[in-house]
């Protein structure tokens, strides 16, 4: 049971860095393609916030098991996935908001 827990530990940790690098990543991708602008590193944001709900659920199933176990290997491992995980989600939540806002002020500014 201690190897399971500790595989969705170390699962949880490395979907939560996922999770970050995501859209950093697409970010600096649209630097070298002659096709692809900033606007469209916004279709990683489904990608990032899936990422991170996986990091967050791999995360608790590791903690529960660990209690279970009473052992502790892992706990630390799965308390940095669900960090990750919710840096994760707040990068994705504040790219939507960021792109929602561009939206609005092209809406407005194409109105005049």
């Amino acid at each position: 049971m201690q190897a399971d827990a500790s595989g969705a530990a170390w699962g949880s940790l490395v979907t939560g860095l996922a999770s970050c690098a995501t859209l950093p990543l697409a970010v600096y991708l649209t630097r070298f393609s002659d096709s692809y602008d900033l606007l469209h590193a916004g279709f990683a944001i489904p990608v990032a916030a899936g990422l991170a709900l996986v990091a967050l659920a791999l995360a608790r199933r590791a903690s529960i098991r660990t209690r279970v176990s009473l052992s502790g290997g892992g706990r630390r491992v799965a308390t940095a996935g669900r960090v990750l995980g919710v840096i994760g989600l707040c990068l994705a939540a504040s790219a939507l908001v960021a792109l929602g806002v561009y939206g609005l002020l092209e809406y407005v500014g194409s109105r005049e």
